[in-house]
């Protein structure tokens, strides 16, 4: 399973990150990014209920999605999100026990780094993806950067990642983007505006499928 996840997070090259302050409409946020193209929804465990929603989510929408938990500080609650459905595990640090706990159950972890350094030590410890974070902070020529003395590593930036950005992560090494707000925003969560929420992910998509033909080309 692992690897499958992990094939279709590269190929769809984003994933949906869901944060909101309540549970409230999560599931239906999740079927209006499917409806659009995104396929791979991470639910943070900043939201109440998280343990719920990725129980809800699986429910209605099963193998459609592939479905992850982010903000995992620690064990128990890596552990929490696999057994409530998680297939792949997020966190915003370099914790070397929870990719240990990932791997003890062959569930894929995309643990958050910023220096080489930290890159290297999560690669080194077993992540299967490294989450470059915070990118709004640095931009795509962090990740290029990155991209050019480790090209074996899997770099997904996270943070300042839009459809004016998106092409240029892409193009400077990313395998895969992580959206929040820019993908699921915050007032089409509240009031449940959905054909928003679609029409977006469909923008994202068409963006990511353009600049990978473009650079093949190249």
């Amino acid at each position: 399973m692992p690897s499958n996840v992990i094939d279709r997070v590269f190929r769809t090259g984003i994933v949906s990150i869901l944060r909101a302050p309540n549970s409230e409409g999560l599931v239906d946020v999740a079927e209006a990014l499917l409806a659009g193209g995104v396929d791979i929804i991470e639910v943070t465990f900043t939201v109440p209920g998280a343990p719920r929603v990725l129980e809800q989510v699986a429910g209605r929408l099963g193998s459609r999605v592939v479905l992850g938990a982010g903000s995992i500080l620690d064990t128990e609650t890596a552990r929490i999100a696999m057994l409530s459905g998680a297939q792949f595990i997020v966190a915003p640090t370099v914790n070397l026990e929870v990719i240990q706990m990932c791997r003890r159950y062959g569930v894929p972890v995309m643990p958050g780094a910023m220096t080489p350094t930290e890159v290297l030590t999560a690669w080194q410890s077993g992540a299967d993806v490294v989450k470059v974070f915070p990118s709004e902070v640095t931009g795509p020529a962090h990740i290029k950067a990155i991209h050019g003395p480790l090209p074996q590593i899997p770099l997904m930036p996270t943070g300042g990642v839009n459809l004016k950005t998106a092409a240029d992560f892409l193009r400077a090494g990313a395998v895969a983007l992580g959206a929040g707000g820019a993908l699921a925003p915050a007032g089409a969560i509240s009031s449940g505006d959905f054909e928003t929420i679609e029409e977006t992910a469909r923008q994202f998509v068409e963006v990511i499928a353009k600049t990978r033909a473009e650079m093949a080309k190249k």
